[in-house]
């Protein structure tokens, strides 16, 4: 498994998210994540399942430093106080000592990204989590970010897949020295389908899963965050590390965007760069 390095660390470059998993479910699968070979686990305080992701973490008798934990702190919390606190809470729920990455979840209307974005950085400061960052920030607001933290950025997670271009935001993270983690990286569920995807999956041998995740994590500095449900589905995901894609297989993915690719929508969100 190759791993992105930004900010000072290390990030596994495929992931294993949460959400929406909760309650034992959660839990068992957390834990046949990293039986299976995962070592970077994304959550967040909105997800509601902080308990059972340590909980999980714990069945797996992993070493601590051995696994990469990200949790997010909603955009409810971002005043200076309330996001210290909110990263203090997200830590007893887990039942960690420190997070690997702390991200503000979603920008806010009502709290500046430099306030935001200093109480960010005395989590840091105060061991609370190694690294830090932000998720669905478009151009505008990574500039912003970028201004405001004394600390280096280590990522901006953002939804992305092969219909949703991105190109804007990966060009404004790559010039800061930031990775980009990519949530919902298979997309709606027709692109699995799509002949482009199948014919290069017959090609590899793969599965168009494996396929999607690979042209993602095959790009500088992107990192994906499948979720899954199904234990069988966490090897597959694992096995895009194994294989490469060739240029063309590359172009002809990135031909697949579309103008209407965005899945994720919310009430306030910032202006979109595509």
């Amino acid at each position: 498994m190759h791993k992105v390095t930004a900010a000072g660390v290390e990030i596994p470059a495929l992931g294993y998210g949460t959400w929406p998993l909760k309650g034992e479910e959660c839990e068992r699968m957390v834990a046949a994540a990293l039986g299976a070979g995962f070592r970077h686990i994304d959550t967040a305080e909105m997800y509601d399942n902080e308990e059972a992701v340590g909980r999980g973490l714990r069945a797996a008798r992993v070493p601590r430093d051995d696994v990469f934990v990200t949790s997010k702190v909603w955009s409810s919390h971002l005043r200076d106080g309330a996001l210290q606190h909110a990263a203090e809470e997200s830590l007893k729920r887990l039942g960690l000592d420190y997070l690997d990455l702390y991200l503000i979840h979603w920008p806010s209307n009502e709290v500046s990204v430099q306030e935001a974005i200093g109480a960010l950085n005395e989590v840091r400061t105060r061991g609370l989590a190694r690294a830090i960052g932000v998720a669905n920030f478009p151009v505008k607001l990574i500039e912003e970010a970028v201004a405001a933290s004394e600390a280096p950025l280590a990522t901006n997670q953002v939804e992305y897949h092969a219909q949703l271009d991105q190109t804007p935001v990966l060009e404004a993270c790559r010039r800061h020295g930031i990775s980009a983690t990519a949530y919902s990286p298979l997309g709606r569920g027709t692109i699995l389908k799509d002949p482009v995807v199948t014919g290069i999956a017959e090609a590899h041998g793969r599965t168009p899963a494996q396929v999607l995740l690979r042209w993602l994590i095959q790009q500088d500095g992107v990192i994906a965050i499948p979720k899954t449900a199904s234990p069988e589905r966490l090897e597959e995901n694992l096995g895009a590390a194994a294989f490469s894609l060739s240029d063309d297989d590359m172009q002809r993915i990135f031909a697949l965007k579309r103008s209407d690719g965005r899945i994720v929508r919310m009430d306030g969100e910032p202006e979109w760069d595509t």
